[in-house]
């Protein structure tokens, strides 16, 4: 699932190598509530891999918009099941100015189809 979000960068956590095939890095944006300011949203979204750099060139308190998909894992250990969600991000975008009028959230649409090309009933 592709979504995007609009906010303030309020925090950009250095990059965490995991192993010596994995690093990650996280940030937060502020996304501001529309009914009222004192309920703001505070979004983390991790950056992997070549990502990492993707905030590297923001500073705090820039407004972005970030491309990211949601992201759900399953561990099992010892017996006990636990569930993970992750907004992965994969676009890092300045937005000039104040946020959009438009809903902090949004799905993005996937592309129309182009006339006459082949429909397939798969699932993927």
């Amino acid at each position: 699932m592709n979504y995007e979000v609009t906010g303030k960068l309020i925090v950009k956590d250095d990059i965490q190598a995991i192993s010596d095939r994995f690093r990650k890095r996280d940030f937060v944006l502020e996304v501001e509530n529309e009914r009222n300011p004192d309920w703001n949203d505070f979004i983390k979204v991790q950056l992997t891999q070549d990502r990492c750099d993707l905030v590297e060139n923001m500073d705090i308190n820039d407004m972005v918009k970030v491309s990211f998909n949601l992201r759900g894992r399953k561990w099992e250990n010892n017996g006990q099941t636990s569930y993970f969600t992750n907004l992965e991000g994969w676009r890092v975008e300045k937005v000039s100015g104040s946020v959009p009028d438009a809903p902090a959230f949004q799905p993005i649409e996937p592309p129309a189809e182009e006339p006459g090309a082949e429909v397939s009933d798969l699932p993927f």
